[in-house]
């Protein structure tokens, strides 16, 4: 029997999000509550810091901020070569996993697969069985190989089950199929499709549909967009479409990039026992460096973010139960510029700028690795990491004054600005502590914690 890998370096690890004990990690799936505790799993190979026959790994939460690993919750068979991603619903007094089953069955070529729907439930949330009578749900006619990543949700009493999808044509498409009970699926709708594979994808992963604040939002990340400016420069990217539903069909007004950052993709939400929708996703991309590798693991999941809907845009802020890994109060006052304040490893930075502020604003270092936060006439917000291909950038909306709410971990920095309006995530990996400098002259007002290190238990 295989023995997991072993972590061999600690100088990555982050303080206070979610990682495996050691081995790979991608996509987060079945984002959920049960039974008093929040529920987050992952796409998972233990045996290797690299991706691999896919397992779900598995971690709980009481606040949706301190996580305890759980055993794993689903491992390949002798029925599946992989366990992709997929959702979790509560049903019957049970946690019910909605995944995809990935089959390759010529071994000599991993493009040679094909996908298809799968379930299994626990009634203690911690141990899962798989149903004997898999799969639920098969690729239809008219669809490619590609049909993985189920979102299940319920209304009334009725499940619906969000896809990612390709047509024949080529194009990513959302497909949505409906049950009483989990086990018996029936086609409900093409929700959305792929206009073109340059502007919307050749392939929608991980599709999330939800109403929020009045608007209907397909949320997904589609694979093949090609370049355009600011945008879409990562390899794959995670947005989303928003509008109505009108005669079973998304009308939209086009996909919306929702972190504009290196290191973020495949979504997933919930909705929280006090209706708030929060969302997760993977604290990396598939074109991202990761020198965690040669340590042992690779991976790690974002801070849950609060979602809302503002002038036509989705918002996202920190949740409310991340203050409570503040600890002692590290700045409060005005920043002054060109003077050094240390943050430390892990800490929680707020900067609200009280006057007009242009150009060059901050700059994050550990006298190696440098984060610079830059904001250009027109609003065009600049952040910049001294490595190849490191500036990622969009345009504010909104007018001054300018704030920043920035998440600094140990090899990673998530930054809120302006409310959310814009996102960044950011896998930094300091040498050393860090340091923050104000490099424009302007009134300022700025408060900083010492976050909570090792939260997690592993």
């Amino acid at each position: 029997m295989k023995e997991p890998i072993t972590i061999t370096n600690q100088r990555y690890r982050l303080g206070y999000h979610v990682m495996t004990p050691g081995g790979w990690m991608n996509d987060p799936n079945g984002f959920s509550f049960f039974k008093g505790w929040y529920h987050i799993f992952y796409q998972y190979y233990p045996y290797a810091a690299e991706w691999g026959p896919m397992h779900w790994g598995h971690a709980r939460s009481r606040d949706l901020v301190h996580w305890e690993t759980l055993p794993v919750a689903l491992a390949p068979d002798e029925n599946e070569n992989g366990c992709f991603s997929g959702s979790a619903v509560v049903y019957d007094d049970k946690l019910w996993l909605i995944y995809t089953g990935h089959h390759t069955p010529n071994a000599v070529d991993p493009e040679d697969f094909y996908q298809d729907q799968r379930v299994a439930w626990s009634e203690d949330g911690i141990h899962f069985t798989k149903y004997g009578a898999n799969p639920v749900l098969r690729t239809p006619a008219g669809n490619t190989k590609h049909f993985r990543d189920p979102k299940v949700w319920q209304e009334g009493d009725t499940f619906y089950m969000v896809l990612g999808s390709q047509g024949e044509d080529g194009l990513g498409r959302a497909l949505i199929y409906s049950s009483k009970d989990l086990l018996h699926w029936e086609p409900a709708t093409e929700l959305c499709k792929a206009v073109s594979k340059e502007t919307e994808g050749y392939m929608w992963e991980c599709p999330d549909f939800f109403h929020l604040d009045g608007k209907d939002i397909l949320l997904m990340s589609p694979q093949g967009l090609e370049a355009d400016g600011d945008r879409f420069r990562n390899l794959n990217q995670t947005g989303y479409l928003m509008g109505n539903v009108k005669d079973k069909k998304l009308q939209h007004d086009g996909f919306v990039e929702i972190d504009n950052g290196h290191d973020f993709y495949a979504t997933q939400t919930m909705l929280t026992p006090d209706g708030r929708r929060v969302m997760i996703a993977w604290m990396n991309a598939w074109d991202s460096p990761m020198p965690e590798i040669e340590d042992g693991w690779a991976g790690a999941l974002t801070l849950p973010r609060e979602l809302s809907v503002k002038d036509g845009r989705v918002l996202q802020k920190p949740i409310r139960e991340l203050t409570g890994l503040r600890q002692e109060v590290l700045l409060d006052g005005a920043l002054e510029v060109e003077r050094d304040y240390k943050l430390g490893r892990t800490a929680e930075l707020e900067l609200t700028f009280t006057e007009k502020a242009e150009g060059v604003l901050l700059l994050l270092t550990d006298g190696e690795k440098n984060l610079q936060l830059s904001l250009e006439a027109g609003g065009r917000f600049v952040v910049s990491r001294n490595t190849k291909d490191g500036e990622r950038a969009a345009v504010l909306r909104s007018t001054q004054p300018l704030k920043l709410q920035l998440f600094l971990d140990k090899s990673s920095v998530e930054l809120f600005v302006s409310d959310g309006e814009l996102t960044f995530t950011e896998r930094v990996y300091w040498q050393n502590d860090v340091q923050c400098r104000l490099l424009t002259q302007a009134d300022n007002q700025a408060k900083a914690w010492r976050l909570e290190s090792e939260s997690n238990q592993y």
